[in-house]
């Protein structure tokens, strides 16, 4: 008798993200969930608003510990870091990465042990975690306006909860 993988729970939400100040209060109200080991996989196109939540989310956790930095795409150098007290906070962009081989050299996986992992094209990892959030942005309307579909695995499956409200 064969075993069976045990289904990884999930869950799903979606948000109108009508302009950048919603986009901005969504990062935030993500940042109040995220702990260390999480991985959070940021899809959508080329200018769908990644970037800018990837930002706010980063944002609003320094500001938590009374920190403020500069938090640029990392288009060019891959990889962003950033320190707070209690976790980092890692910001990958792999549009550039040609193959999956080449994000090992990353250290992807060690910085989950150390925080919290956002990457934009994830898709180009190949693999990803069991135990993620996926957020998908979407432009619907001509006036710029978005939406994203955040579907939770494993452990994010009961804290999308904390969006409500």
């Amino acid at each position: 008798m064969s075993e069976r993988a045990t289904p990884v729970p999930t869950a799903q939400r979606q948000i109108a993200l009508p302009d950048e100040a919603a986009t901005r209060t969504l990062g935030a109200r993500l940042a109040s969930l995220v702990r260390i080991g999480d991985f959070i996989a940021l899809t959508g196109g080329l200018g769908a608003g990644k970037s800018a939540l990837a930002r706010a989310l980063i944002e609003a956790r320094l500001a938590r510990h009374g920190l403020h930095e500069d938090v640029p795409s990392p288009t060019f150098t891959l990889v962003q870091t950033y320190e707070t007290p209690d976790l980092l906070l890692t910001h990958v962009d792999l549009y550039r990465l040609e193959r999956p081989e080449d994000a090992a050299e990353l250290g992807l996986m060690d910085a989950l042990d150390e925080g919290v992992v956002l990457v934009e094209w994830p898709e180009k990892l190949g693999r990803l975690p069991k135990d993620r959030l996926d957020i998908d942005i979407r432009i619907v309307g001509e006036g710029g306006e978005r939406e994203a579909l955040l579907v939770g695995h494993g452990s994010w499956a009961r804290r999308l909860d904390g969006l409500k409200g």
